[in-house]
């Protein structure tokens, strides 16, 4: 993988992961109800979490390429086909101004922040889906060692997650507490699903 694609790659999960998805919802509760403390235990849980689906995403894919270049490219056409639908709902909830950042009606039960953490993201089915349809856009099948491509990409992809959701922990009770806070959010949204449609189109361009 050449550092022009590896450069796309971490500036799109920067984007992904700044929108405020339920991740978000999750480590500001804790923040707002607790000490900083508790967001930043919140932040580490969900990012010990990425790096278990970053585990079963190399394993998993792995096995799709010993067994088929043909399957593994049916999983790259799914996955555009996810990413279709992830950036047009990003867009149509930028339109509607109906983010999913609805602080005040969340509730966070009392407990091991950082366990519930880890739990939150392994046990969310939507983060492994992601995981099987971003990560197969940037692994190039005639490079070597195809199962370390994907661990990078997995290991790159949780820890800049991980990074986004520390700046939330710190900055994201103040930030969602201001009075525009809902202009951000939808500006956010937006920028996710053109850049969601982006790799789509990437992928598909790819394959003709």
């Amino acid at each position: 993988m050449d550092l022009q694609s590896l450069a796309v790659f971490a500036v799109a999960c920067l984007a992904i992961n700044l929108i405020p998805g339920p991740d978000v919802i999750y480590i500001v509760s804790n923040t707002m109800k607790g000490k900083m403390s508790a967001g930043l235990k919140a932040a580490l849980g969900l990012g010990t979490g990425y790096f278990v689906h970053t585990i079963a995403a190399c394993l998993g894919l792995s096995a799709i390429i010993l067994s088929s270049a043909f399957a593994f490219s049916v999983v790259k056409w799914l996955g555009a086909v996810y990413l279709v639908y992830l950036g047009v709902q990003s867009l149509l909830s930028m339109w509607r101004g109906d983010s999913q950042l609805q602080l005040k009606q969340t509730e966070v039960a009392a407990g091991n922040v950082f366990m519930q953490g880890v739990l939150v993201s392994v046990l969310n089915p939507k983060v492994a889906l992601f995981f099987l349809s971003f990560l197969p856009q940037f692994v190039d099948l005639s490079a070597q060692s195809t199962s370390l491509q994907i661990l990078m990409l997995g290991m790159l992809f949780s820890a800049l997650a991980t990074l986004c959701n520390l700046i939330y922990a710190v900055a994201g009770s103040w930030l969602f507490n201001r009075p525009n806070a809902k202009r951000y959010s939808r500006a956010l949204e937006g920028v996710s699903g053109i850049l969601l449609l982006g790799l789509a189109g990437k992928v598909i361009a790819s394959e003709k």
